[in-house]
């Protein structure tokens, strides 16, 4: 009696549910394997590597990381580039090339490559695919190459507290101060003070806060609904891990604890 077409149809169905299982389940294991961190650096030696930081696997392009440093309590999304100088293997002195502080989110796919110093605060967060870089290419020879034209370092440093949303380039001699936000798909050049949001490629200044006159243009959106009744701060870094600050003023800084949606997503 030949065996019925349903029933064999039913066992593939199982057998594909199954493979799939195994196959997250093993890749789950690879990832939590493969991520880095001080208690299970890999082949990475870190310049520096704090606490509760980790890596995510699998990691992008990552080289002479001797010259990397990390603050505590950092994030880094799957393949994130990290990079110092322009090959594996150079000796790039005594100082850090790339220093990244404590509490920093670094989304998946971002690339950070330093040639001379990069400087990320404390607290940053990017989001997916923001690209940073302290090298330009020259083109003013125009007879050569531009590859082959010897690049522009300038120093960037991103203030602490700030927000670099999806898509975002930084460029060389960027300098942006505290807690400022970078729309999607900006370009960053120069400085950008304190409390500012910026938007546009190349970014100006659409939004900013200061002591006497507040956000101008003022923030229309509603802020975010406030916390329930009861939960206490210490609840709240047990329960998500982070140093968390509740929206509102707090010692005379900004009153609102969101930044703009419309301008940062």
């Amino acid at each position: 009696m030949p065996f019925p077409h349903s029933l064999l149809s039913a066992a593939r169905a199982r057998r594909r549910r199954a493979v799939g299982r195994l196959v997250h389940r093993g890749w789950r294991w690879v990832q939590e394997r493969g991520a880095v961190s001080p208690e299970s650096p890999g082949p990475y030696r870190f310049g520096s590597l704090g606490d509760g930081t980790r890596l995510a696997f699998p990691l992008g392009t990552v080289f002479n990381e001797r010259w990397i440093h990390l603050g505590p309590f950092c994030i880094v999304g799957e393949q994130v580039t990290l990079s110092a100088g322009f090959l594996p293997g150079l000796d790039l002195g005594p100082e850090p090339i790339v220093r990244i502080g404590g509490g920093c989110v670094i989304g998946r796919e971002s690339h950070i490559v330093g040639h001379q110093s990069i400087v990320l605060g404390d607290d940053v967060w990017t989001g997916p695919g923001v690209y940073i870089t302290d090298q330009g290419h020259e083109y003013r020879d125009p007879g050569l190459p531009i590859g082959k034209q010897w690049p522009r370092n300038e120093p960037v440093e991103i203030g602490s507290g700030s927000w670099i949303g999806t898509g975002a380039v930084i460029l060389p001699g960027a300098r942006l101060g505290r807690n400022v936000v970078v729309a999607a798909g900006a370009v960053v050049r120069g400085e950008v003070p304190d409390h500012s949001v910026v938007a546009g490629a190349p970014a100006k200044v659409v939004r900013r806060w200061t002591p006497e006159a507040g956000w101008e243009p003022p923030i229309r959106t509603a802020a975010p609904r406030p916390v329930p009744d009861g939960v206490t701060a210490e609840q709240l870094r047990a329960l998500v891990g982070w140093d968390l600050h509740l929206p509102g003023p707090v010692d005379g800084g900004p009153g609102a604890g969101a930044a703009d949606p419309s301008a940062a997503s």
